[in-house]
């Protein structure tokens, strides 16, 4: 868990709904989800869990909101959830109830904590909880994104699309080529792959086969697995 308690605190700061712009946020079509992606925010402040609830449904996530007090252990009750994003501070109930109520129905949930009253006990108390990150009030929407992402592929929930993975590995196969100095028709020459269809691989615009790919990885001197390994890596 990363704990951050040096921005600015201000709870009742509004979030300002400009910071949702498209080009703040990771690129939509590099990542698509593996199935449905459930998502409950818990956060007394309407306004708030609104404009996080719009943000990430953009991402096609099924996201519930609950701001009354009184409702929100039934809502954890009422169906499983992949992410909770809590406020830590919720009037008329103590915050270890609530990770309570979290821990006990919703086991296999990952927990971001968003926070206007950083503290280090708080954080202390988050991090027993294997709370998975604590933000403080006011924070930038996209922030927020990029941490629940960052979530939901570390349990597997979001895989990189088909045309992300078609351009990283033409991106590659590209750096590795320029980087021994070769043309792209002395690859061509080496692989047997026809110099257009070698180009359309490198721009990201057509599929290899994993048979091409081979040809490609043997005339650049390099394993398959490495050639996957380095797209891993970057993405």
């Amino acid at each position: 868990m990363t704990v951050r308690t040096d921005a600015p605190t201000s709870p009742n700061a509004p979030l300002n709904e400009t910071e949702i712009a498209p080009d703040a946020r990771r690129d939509p079509k590099r990542l698509q989800s593996s199935g449905e992606v459930r998502i409950l925010i818990l956060d007394d402040d309407v306004a708030i869990g609104d404009i996080i609830r719009r943000a990430l449904s953009k991402n096609d996530f099924t996201v519930d909101v609950v701001s009354a007090a009184s409702q929100m252990e039934a809502q954890l009750q009422a169906k499983p959830y992949h992410l909770i994003i809590l406020d830590y501070v919720i009037p008329g109930l103590a915050s270890e109830q609530v990770l309570g109520w979290v821990q006990k129905h919703q086991a296999e949930a990952s927990i971001i904590v968003v926070t206007g009253y950083p503290s280090i006990d708080s954080a202390l108390n988050c991090l027993r909880a294997r709370t998975y990150d604590y933000l403080t009030k006011p924070f930038e929407i996209p922030k927020l994104v990029e941490v629940v992402t960052r979530c939901l592929e570390s349990k597997g929930l979001l895989r990189m699309s088909e045309d992300a993975l078609r351009e990283a590995l033409g991106a590659v196969i590209r750096e590795r080529r320029k980087a021994q100095s070769l043309t792209l028709a002395e690859l061509a020459k080496r692989t047997d792959v026809s110099l257009g269809y070698l180009s359309q691989i490198e721009l990201g615009k057509n599929s290899a086969s994993i048979e091409t790919l081979y040809r490609i990885s043997l005339g650049l001197g390099i394993k398959l697995a490495d050639l996957f390994q380095t797209v891993q890596q970057r993405c």
